[in-house]
């Protein structure tokens, strides 16, 4: 007998009594699950909350003018396509990962108006290509402008109304100057690798290897070109597997790979040659492909030339040749390679105002974001608040002739100042200061809680299109804030007066 079987015939019938009882790991089936979606869905929810506040009869119609007029299979319902695009920058998910997600949750499935609960993906994940191709910068403008004036609608729905015979008659549209306009601007990074010109360079040449590779016909009895392949591969690790590289050995291993792609790109111009009533032997990505390895190397050639690392329109991804290098300042990275963007905050809400691939000097759109403030809204700010960058002479100019402030420090020399109003001063920069701060923290948000940091998006209008996503979404996240925020102060001036009421007992009590 072991000592196991002692152990057990020698311990007390209550044992099990006195320890941690097991539980019993069986997998229970699927029909044993309980589930509390029986008795309905809580409204309380934050996809019910969305549902009911967004108007989606508006962007339906945002949606469908930007569909075409050609007759074919009928399109998505168009409150599935664009709360699945929610859905997919609000989770920060793949798109592959946003279908199962929405086939797994009845929440979301409420979220895109279905009537009941399905086992079944709303649609192909592929689609969202199409969907980011097909809605762009301007559409999400719009959707925006859609949702903000249903929020205010319905705040001036719920606000009191209060009758002030003596009240002064509205001042002009032209006159009127009321909120705050916050300006500044950031960049939205592609998810590239950084860029060397040895690998590009070493890019570009196996490309030109494979479509080489394409044109060639085996069987048309003529000999394959020789492209070096294995020496120019060679030549480019010996030096990539350096941990310790010089200028020397990387101009020397730059201009080896110059000549390969050089003579690549002379053999495939000669294989191009079709015959007479022959189609081009090449598709249309391949040929835009060639196009693009073309600049790389004349760009490449001038600077290794000219000894230089500038040159005008550098491309620094081949497959994307819209990015381009950025230079920012910023501690950590002087350099980041994506769109630029010009971002203007009005009550917690952020707008896309102008998005481009090339450097800019932002201040230059300021005159342009105040117009499209008044668009907006129908008036002018009473502030603009910007860094330094926003406060040049003829800005100024521009904001004075308007009768709008502008927060920055005044230019010329300081006026003198009592100490009161020097303190005074202070203290109202400080508070302008902070209030700039709002947008920095928008864009923290952006690139930390959403996908604005990293956009996987490949051509330059499903790029676009992502970052518009992601400011609409953000926007749609800053009334879910605003919504908790209330129902939070509700409940304490509800607690609040049932303390009161309670102390009013207990004291008359004691009276």
């Amino acid at each position: 007998m072991s000592k196991i079987d002692i152990f057990y015939q020698n311990s007390p019938k209550n044992l099990g009594d006195e320890m941690i009882k097991y539980t019993s790991t069986r997998q229970l089936s699927i029909e044993e699950f309980k589930t509390p979606f029986y008795f309905g869905l809580d409204k309380n929810n934050r996809w019910a909350k969305l549902a009911a506040i967004i108007p989606w009869d508006d962007l339906a119609n945002i949606y469908y003018k930007t569909l075409c007029d050609d007759f074919g299979r009928p399109a998505l319902d168009a409150r599935i396509v664009i709360g699945a695009m929610i859905i997919k920058e609000k989770k920060r998910l793949p798109d592959e990962e946003t279908t199962e997600e929405i086939r797994e949750n009845p929440y979301l499935q409420y979220f895109l108006g279905y009537e009941e609960f399905s086992h079944k993906a709303p649609f192909d994940p592929s689609l969202f290509v199409i969907l980011r191709e097909r809605l762009g910068v301007e559409a999400f403008e719009k959707m925006t402008r859609a949702f903000i004036e249903r929020i205010e609608a319905v705040e001036k729905s719920k606000a009191p109304k209060v009758e002030n015979k003596n009240q002064d008659p509205p001042e002009k549209d032209e006159d009127r100057r009321e909120g705050k306009l916050i300006l500044d601007a950031t960049v939205a990074p592609q998810d590239i690798r950084f860029p060397t010109d040895l690998d590009l360079l070493n890019e570009a040449r196996e490309h030109t290897e494979r479509i080489i590779d394409t044109l060639w016909e085996p069987g048309s009895g003529k000999k394959k070109p020789v492209t070096y392949r294995r020496k120019a591969r060679a030549s480019y690790l010996n030096l990539a597997r350096k941990k310790k590289k010089n200028a020397k050995e990387i101009r020397k291993s730059i201009r080896k790979q110059l000549g390969y792609l050089k003579r690549n790109i002379k053999t495939i111009k000669i294989l191009l040659k079709p015959g007479l009533g022959k189609p081009v032997p090449l598709g249309t990505r391949d040929l835009r492909l060639f196009w693009v390895l073309q600049e790389v190397y004349r760009q490449q050639k001038e600077m290794y030339d000219n000894r230089d690392h500038q040159v005008s329109d550098r491309v620094v991804h081949i497959s994307q040749p819209h990015v381009r290098p950025i230079v920012r300042g910023k501690s950590g990275r002087d350099v980041e390679f994506g769109s630029k963007l010009s971002v203007s905050i009005v009550n917690r809400y952020a707008f896309l105002d102008h998005l481009s691939w090339d450097a800019y000097n932002e201040s230059t759109l300021l005159k342009d974001q105040v117009e499209r403030y008044k668009d907006r809204f129908g008036f002018y700010p009473e502030t603009v608040i910007g860094d330094k960058i926003y406060g040049t002479h003829e800005n100024r100019k521009y904001l004075k002739s308007l009768t709008i402030h502008f927060s920055g420090k005044p230019l010329g020399r300081p006026p003198i100042l009592t100490k009161s109003e020097q303190r005074l001063e202070r203290r109202k920069r400080k508070e302008e200061q902070g209030i700039r701060n709002r947008i920095e923290g928008k864009f923290g948000e952006g690139k930390r809680r959403y996908s604005l940091d990293c956009v996987k998006a490949k051509t330059r209008q499903t790029s676009e299109s992502w970052i518009a996503t992601v400011f609409f979404v953000m926007n749609l996240a800053a009334w879910l804030r605003k919504d908790l925020f209330l129902s939070i102060f509700k409940l304490l001036e509800i607690v609040k007066e049932r303390l009161m009421n309670r102390s009013q007992l207990v004291f008359s009590g004691q009276s």
